[in-house]
């Protein structure tokens, strides 16, 4: 069995560390939604600003917000204003077609990958 890309956020923008909160990445509702990303689940942060990455789990944001908040001990790892990529990843064997985005600097919608 293999691991593949299920879904993937590109180049999105962190709004917020949050040192003090209990672990996690709260990410705009609408951004999960369009790559099919659902609260809870675990996905990998990739720091396009510092090489950093770390696993953690999806929360739901306030949709159309823009938010990404890193929550937690990995605000040690990713800062406010760094760019991210957000992946998820499934088990099977063969392929899935991920469901891939590219945000803005504000985390919009900009296409399908």
């Amino acid at each position: 069995m293999r691991q593949f890309l299920r879904a993937k956020i590109h180049k999105a923008t962190v709004t917020e560390a949050n040192l003090s909160y209990v672990g996690s990445v709260t990410i705009d509702s609408e951004l999960l939604e369009r790559v099919g990303i659902v609260a809870y689940e675990k996905v990998l942060i990739v720091d396009n600003t510092n090489g950093a990455r770390l696993e953690t789990y999806a929360l739901n944001g306030e949709p159309g917000s823009g938010v990404l908040c890193i929550n937690g001990a990995a605000a040690h790892l990713v800062k406010e204003g760094d760019e991210v990529i957000v992946m998820a990843f499934e088990y099977g064997d063969t392929p899935p077609e991920p469901r891939q985005i590219l945000v803005d600097a504000n985390n919009r919608f900009v296409e399908q990958l």
